[in-house]
């Protein structure tokens, strides 16, 4: 394990946690005052009530949560949303609603998941030819369905 330091932005605020020994993602939960309504097909900004501090060596990816996905078509905009070793500032969530009914947010609702992982920084070489492959530049679906 490595240590992540977080920071509650307010003593009401609730730390993330594994919910079983398997689990690779801890849940974020909503801290706000009044409840949320995200509106068919548009987003909202929901904080977090926390910060963390973490080695430049990793990243959390803020992830959906796959049984918003999955009863009521909700979803991270930009997911995987990262969170750089760098940032202090709260961690907030961009739920998107693909669905066509409002879909209101409690605090304390769990909204996303974050998972902690490595990153692998690139050095990079320019060069004016790349190898050759089979697909070459074929993009998307140049391999068959």
């Amino acid at each position: 394990m490595v240590k992540v330091l977080i920071k509650k932005l307010s003593p009401a605020v609730k730390l993330p946690e594994y919910k079983t020994n398997g689990a690779s993602g801890m849940d974020l939960v909503a801290f706000i005052k009044n409840p949320l309504i995200v509106k068919p097909q548009t987003s909202s900004l929901v904080p977090t009530g926390l910060s963390v501090a973490f080695s430049e060596n990793y990243e959390i990816q803020v992830r959906p949560r796959s049984g918003l996905a999955a009863k009521n078509n909700i979803s991270i905009l930009n997911t995987p949303g990262t969170i750089d070793s760098d940032y202090r500032g709260e961690i907030k969530v961009i739920i998107y609603n693909h669905s066509n009914n409002d879909f209101i947010i409690n605090n304390g609702d769990r909204i996303a998941q974050m998972i902690f992982s490595p990153v692998i920084k690139m050095e990079l070489e320019e060069t004016n030819d790349l190898p050759s492959t089979i697909r070459g530049e074929g993009g998307f679906g140049s391999t068959g369905k």
